[in-house]
């Protein structure tokens, strides 16, 4: 990919004009247009501030391959998801995301949750509530996860705690093969989300009978994949309606 075709790419992912990219670097709307077009190569104060508006390192903006995030990510879109009973449990431990999915796996094996639906949904999220000592000094985290429940499915096996969800909206974006870079590709789905939100006039949206964020792991075609949601204001039009039951 050429630097022309990487400012606009770039310019693009940030959802704004030309003329406003113009305005923003202090040059006319046909200088950007021959930036993009590799007429014209910017000057190198006008490279590092284009790296700082788009949050992106000099030597990637020249050298690498920005379109590559293409294959990693969907397009983030708006769902509506129906109401649902969830199944729920928390832990904070030093590996608490997989302590908690093992936990889950296991409550719904003993419940009979995996015969009554085996596709059930499980999600998880960030418990919040955990201290600077509990991370700083033990190295704790907090993680929660759910399933999904059937309508008709019921159970008295310990171990979770219920708890019902709206009706709600939600932002949506997929991950494909996360784990090969966590901690760069899930942070980065959330920006992206939060990125289409300000740019579309949606905004976050907490409610205490309404899960703020989470995630949702599956396989696709031999390839781990992701979804992220995060809740988002209500909306008329577009809407896909999704039930998780």
């Amino acid at each position: 990919m050429s630097l022309g075709k990487k400012i606009q790419y770039l310019r693009k992912q940030k959802r704004i004009t030309q003329e406003q990219l113009a305005e923003i670097m202090s040059v006319s709307r046909q200088t950007v247009s021959r930036w993009e077009s590799d007429e014209v190569v910017p000057e190198l104060n006008k490279l590092v501030v284009l790296g700082e508006l788009f949050a992106c390192k000099l030597d990637a903006l020249v050298r690498e391959n920005l379109d590559a995030g293409d294959a990693i990510y969907s397009e983030v879109s708006i769902r509506r998801l129906g109401a649902f009973r969830m199944a729920r449990y928390v832990m904070i431990t030093p590996n608490c995301e997989a302590d908690v999915n093992d936990h889950m796996k296991r409550w719904a094996r003993r419940s009979g949750l995996l015969e009554a639906q085996p596709n059930a949904m499980l999600i998880g999220w960030d418990f919040p509530y955990v201290t600077p000592e509990q991370q700083n000094r033990f190295g704790l985290r907090g993680y929660a996860a759910a399933y999904a429940l059937p309508e008709s499915f019921e159970t008295d096996c310990p171990g979770v705690e219920y708890a019902n969800q709206r009706e709600a909206d939600y932002a949506v974006i997929t991950i494909r093969d996360p784990f090969q870079a966590p901690f760069e590709r899930i942070p980065n789905a959330y920006k992206r989300i939060m990125e289409y939100l300000g740019a579309n006039g949606f905004c976050e949206k907490p409610k205490d009978d309404v899960l703020g964020c989470f995630e949702h792991e599956y396989e696709r075609d031999g390839v781990t994949c992701m979804d992220v949601y995060i809740h988002t204001d209500s909306v008329t039009r577009g809407n896909r309606f999704t039930s998780f039951s």
